[in-house]
């Protein structure tokens, strides 16, 4: 396990080697480079994981020190590394699904201007990850967290060329900003009153200096969630993913699957001994993962783009992680993260597939008639689809979707519970609906496949891991959190995963009643006025873009009008304007003329008598 920084030093050396290189490396040698980069912290991750799981390290814990980081007076923070079960967990994702990821890209960027910058971008991504899971103290965990939010601006934004890709890529910079602010709010107060930033010693301290429900600890675990729902894309800080599609598909799948939207549940996951010194905060994080799913569904239902219906099933899928860190169900949330990562990358990079066979089309009513011509693609869509859906028994989103919603009855959380439930119909209506109407009915554009095993081997590999055999992955977190509270099961959670399931199948049943075919009824639906509202209203996101440049954006428009000319510095710029205008005054008094000077001291003794006269009296 010593071996353990490599996993980010790897990276690194990738990053700097196609940083420096400026494009004149060949697009073989970049992605060697960038691919091999990946690879290798691959190896090293594998090894490092098999170790941890043959001869785990005594306390179930391995911390590696680099290096000092600075050195305030009693504040000395450390380059180290902390390996536990959560970060073994974390590690494989990241590394694993991240390689699978840079293998496809290698494919998909194939004649791109910028092939090298590509990887240079993904490169530092997965360092940064890197540093976030694998650090000991939260301020190397923002050092990390603001490192991919660097990374998702520079990707989001690679088509730079396009003003609407720049906007977007800046648009998710200054909105998960906010929440990073948030996020070093939290820091402060948490360092003020306990006197360290290290995770494990804020764990040991906390319960010792704050009872539960105590103001500090309340509004520091806030101050945490803000900054996690920024990361994340939950309400409020959620309306930069779906813009976030603007960056190369490969990107949409590290961002959606192995990296940065992740994050913010393994910050509330690692920092969950704070949040449950703080249950109304943790009851808020189960209350707006369940909104965001349920908003978000509703959203998807009506997009027609192939990567913002995805987009927003993510957005959905992170609700139920919220949900589940909300219900205390710890593990279940962290296992809804790995199969979520291998069913979404999988999904993406099918999505990529059929946008570069369909000669860059997005909207899935051009396409229609897929599934003969792109059959590897039609695959990765049925079995993904199958578990974002959580079809049951086959799919490792049923094992890890169907945990949540047990938990969340188990602790008597039964709106949630509802929400969850209403979410998992919703998500099998949205998927199938896209599904059937990209590879179902007429088509509608010419189509061509993919070939070359850069292309079909991470789809098939993230296949398999989307069946339950993915589910069969155990995270090893005995020991790290909490058990949770409805572990056990019985003869109610078999009646509650028959019932998710039947409602599971009920989603897709109704997908293939109302999309398969002519589509009559859905055409005269959308074209009823409630339909075109309905629509117009999901379609905009339920209007949060809207809504908040109305609150922020015109307002601080209007600020910066009223700013322009600096209102301060002119008003300050009286004072030399009337000296001025006094000297100007007083020079044109300097005539040269002994009748005007007579006449202005006659003047001026008069003044002056009078002014006696007024304050004798």
């Amino acid at each position: 396990m010593n071996l353990l920084f490599l996993t980010f030093v790897f990276p690194l050396i990738g990053f700097l080697l196609l940083s420096f290189s400026r494009g004149r490396f060949s697009e073989n040698l970049s992605a060697l480079i960038g691919v091999g980069s990946i690879g290798l912290s691959a190896i090293v991750a594998a090894y490092v994981i098999w170790q941890f799981n043959v001869a785990p390290p005594e306390g179930g814990h391995y911390s590696q020190v680099l290096w000092q980081w600075m050195s305030v007076g009693d504040f000395k923070p450390s380059f180290t590394l902390y390996l536990d079960g959560l970060a073994v967990t974390m590690l494989g994702v990241v590394v694993g699904v991240g390689f699978l990821i840079h293998v496809f890209a290698s494919w998909y960027m194939r004649g791109e201007d910028g092939y090298s910058r590509f990887f240079s971008y993904t490169n530092l991504f997965i360092a940064s990850m890197l540093f976030l899971i694998l650090a000991d103290n939260l301020l190397f965990v923002y050092f990390g967290w603001e490192g991919v939010g660097l990374c998702s601006y520079l990707l989001i934004g690679f088509y730079y060329s396009n003003r609407n890709n720049g906007n977007a890529a800046l648009k998710a910079f200054i909105v998960t900003r906010i929440g990073d602010v948030f996020l070093a709010i939290g820091l402060f107060i948490l360092f003020q009153q306990l006197g360290t930033l290290n995770i494990q010693e804020l764990l040991v301290l906390a319960p010792q200096k704050f009872q539960a429900g105590d103001f500090w600890i309340v509004l520091a675990t806030l101050m945490l969630l803000g900054g996690a729902v920024g990361k994340s894309a939950q309400l409020p800080l959620q309306t930069w993913l779906a813009d976030a599609m603007a960056g190369p598909t490969p990107v949409s799948a590290l961002i959606h699957a192995a990296t940065m939207v992740t994050a913010g549940v393994y910050l509330i996951a690692r920092t969950h001994g704070l949040f449950t010194l703080a249950p109304e905060v943790l009851h808020l994080v189960g209350i707006v993962g369940g909104v965001t799913l349920v908003l978000a569904g509703f959203a998807a239902l009506v997009q027609t783009d192939i990567k913002r219906i995805l987009a927003y099933s993510t957005m959905s899928q992170i609700g139920y992680m919220f949900l589940a860190l909300g219900v205390g169900a710890w593990d279940g949330a962290i296992f809804h993260l790995m199969t979520h990562a291998f069913f979404k990358a999988l999904l993406f990079l099918a999505s990529g597939a059929v946008i570069v066979a369909c000669h860059h089309e997005q909207n899935i009513f051009k396409m229609g008639g897929l599934w003969k011509k792109l059959p590897l693609a039609y695959a990765s869509f049925i079995v993904g689809g199958a578990a974002l859906s959580a079809l049951p028994l086959l799919t490792a989103g049923f094992y890890s979707k169907d945990e949540i919603l047990w938990e969340a009855f188990a602790s008597g959380h039964s709106g949630l519970l509802y929400a969850g439930l209403a979410g998992a119909f919703m998500t099998s209506l949205y998927t199938f609906r896209l599904i059937f109407v990209t590879f179902h009915g007429e088509a509608k554009t010419e189509a061509h496949a993919g070939h070359g095993v850069t292309y079909w081997l991470p789809l098939s590999i993230l296949i398999v891991l989307s069946t339950f055999i993915g589910a069969l992955i155990t995270p090893p977190l005995a020991g790290v959190l909490p058990q949770s509270v409805g572990h056990a099961g019985g003869e109610a959670k078999h009646s509650l995963e028959i019932a998710s399931g039947a409602i599971a199948l009920a989603g897709i049943l109704l997908a293939a009643l109302l999309y398969l075919g002519k589509r009559r009824f859905v055409t005269a639906v959308a074209n009823s006025g409630i339909g075109r509202f309905l629509s117009a209203w999901w379609f905009a996101a339920w209007g949060f873009d809207w809504l908040y440049d109305k609150l922020f954006v015109k307002p601080y428009l209007l600020i910066c009008r009223v700013l322009r000319k600096d209102p301060l510095d002119q008003t300050i710029g009286l004072i030399p304007q009337m000296a001025k205008a006094g000297h100007n005054a007083l020079s044109r008094s300097e005539t040269g003329q002994l009748r005007w000077y007579a006449a202005s001291m006659a003047a001026g003794a008069v003044l002056v008598m009078g002014a006696i006269v007024l304050v004798a009296v």
